[in-house]
């Protein structure tokens, strides 16, 4: 059966957090808490979380091992952008985005429901 947990709005680049999330594609769950704790970036906090949260949820709602369980999907899609301003030279304004994600993890136990 597969479960999953969603963080919407995270307050960060899906660029910059899709590089992380590749780390992780297809893993066990104890080998991608691993490589979560030990790669040192914003991405990889908020991932973690997820990931927990998506363990969670096998575990506790639908009875899961959680030595069993292996991260069958997981992507990040755009969220809403925040636009704010910054003052520039010669009187001018630019423009800076502040761009946000949905982080979404799926985990599996192969099982069929």
């Amino acid at each position: 059966m597969e479960y999953y947990a969603i963080h919407k709005s995270a307050i960060i680049a899906p660029r910059k957090a899709r590089m992380t999330l590749d780390l992780i594609r297809g893993k066990d769950v104890a080998t991608a808490e691993a490589i979560l704790d030990t790669t040192n970036t914003k991405a990889s906090r908020l991932i973690s979380k997820v990931l927990k949260s998506a363990v969670a949820n096998a575990v506790n709602n639908g009875g899961s091992n959680e030595t069993d369980l292996v991260v069958s999907e997981c992507y990040i899609n755009p969220g809403p952008v925040y636009k704010r301003i910054k003052f520039a030279s010669r009187g001018n304004v630019d423009r800076r985005d502040k761009r946000t994600s949905h982080i979404t993890v799926k985990v599996s136990d192969g099982k069929e429901a």
